[in-house]
């Protein structure tokens, strides 16, 4: 799961904008990437909780107690 956390960590300082988690593991696994869909969004939920990301649905912040349903996007969180 290490490196899921690193890809997910590497996307948000190399980006400017919000990705889909599937993006990520696309990156990894271009053959089996859907086989981890279920890991890529336990870490970003356990990364979002940790406050090192921010998940959104929609434009607004996902329930971080609960795997949200639908897509979602992560982002950095913005330092000012």
């Amino acid at each position: 799961m290490e490196v899921l956390r690193t890809a997910i960590l590497d996307f948000c300082y190399r980006r400017n904008s919000s990705f889909c988690p599937s993006e990520v593991v696309r990156k990894l696994y271009p053959e089996d990437w859907r086989y981890f869909m279920p890991d890529v969004q336990e870490v970003m939920m356990a990364m979002y909780r940790e406050g090192l990301i921010l998940v959104t649905q929609k434009d607004l912040p996902v329930d971080p107690n609960e795997l949200p349903k639908g897509p979602v996007r992560i982002s950095r969180i913005k330092t000012y």
